[in-house]
């Protein structure tokens, strides 16, 4: 049985990898110019890239399936935010896994792909950065999470009074 909402769910996996993939890229692309492994290790890479790029679609398919219920409580423009950020990481995502998966290529043309996978792994990293803080922004400060809530509210937490607490403690010192 799939968690409902399910993009809550998943957004964290592409996040995940895309902080491992530069990490991997980097540690992929010393140990090929060391000679500690073949050309073939890059592979690694590869699957990496490929599994974020399928936790990205999966994410972005989930997030536009629960979008229509979470306008209902999220102003528009902060969706939007979100949606175009989560779209440009896509799309980035791609880019990662094609110029990575040509790293495989032999010679001068997989070296230099290896090169800018890393410099694309980076960039992958800040546009993920920028998906997971507006996302936050829009459960934390937005109230999405509203949507889903089973009442249908948002339910307050109920305020202490400073100035109740500092009168208490006022009379605890002059005791």
């Amino acid at each position: 049985m799939l968690p409902d909402p399910l993009h809550p769910a998943l957004v964290h996996f592409p996040i995940v990898f895309a902080v491992l993939l530069p990490i991997v890229a980097i540690a992929v692309l010393w140990a090929l110019r060391t000679g500690v492994v073949r050309t073939r290790a890059w592979g690694l890479v590869v699957a990496l890239a490929s599994a974020l790029t399928v936790a990205s679609w999966l994410t972005v398919q989930s997030g536009e399936q629960q979008e229509e219920r979470v306008e209902e409580v999220v102003a528009e423009t902060a969706l939007e935010t979100h949606e175009e950020a989560a779209e440009l990481f896509l799309l980035l995502t791609w880019a990662a896994l094609v110029v990575a998966a040509a790293g495989i290529a032999p010679g001068a043309v997989g070296s230099s792909a290896r090169i800018v996978s890393v410099v694309v792994a980076m960039v992958v990293l800040v546009a993920g950065w920028r998906v997971g803080h507006s996302g936050g922004e829009l459960v934390y400060r937005h109230g999405a999470a509203q949507a889903y809530a089973p009442d249908g509210g948002w339910q307050e937490t109920p305020q202490l009074e400073l100035s109740s607490l500092d009168e208490s403690l006022d009379d605890e010192s002059d005791d």
